[in-house]
């Protein structure tokens, strides 16, 4: 995901899997810095029952959190993100700095 603001004022994101009609603002991507906190939105998603030749359309809740799942990640004192760092593994496929 990502998020920025152009020259002009306006603002542009991207989440990975949320509906483009989810508004979301510059200050919840700034909120999402701070260690352990997550956003919860709700979204209307499609699923489709071909061999019933349904489509049903239910509410589903999406979660937006910083993860560690291909970085370690890296706050300052005040628990802000301030940076990562790659995982170093071992011979033994071993994490050694986590």
């Amino acid at each position: 995901m990502y998020c920025l603001i152009t020259e002009s004022g306006e603002t542009i994101y991207k989440v990975k899997g949320l509906s483009h009609d989810i508004n979301l603002t510059f200050e919840d991507f700034e909120n999402l810095l701070t260690k352990d906190v997550l956003i919860e939105k709700t979204q209307s998603k499609w699923f489709r029952k071909l061999s019933e030749g349904k489509i049903n359309i239910l509410d589903e809740l999406y979660t937006l959190k910083v993860t560690d799942n291909k970085r370690k990640l890296v706050y300052d004192e005040n628990n802000k993100l301030i940076s990562t760092v790659p995982y170093i593994i071992n011979f033994d496929k071993e994490i050694i700095n986590k």
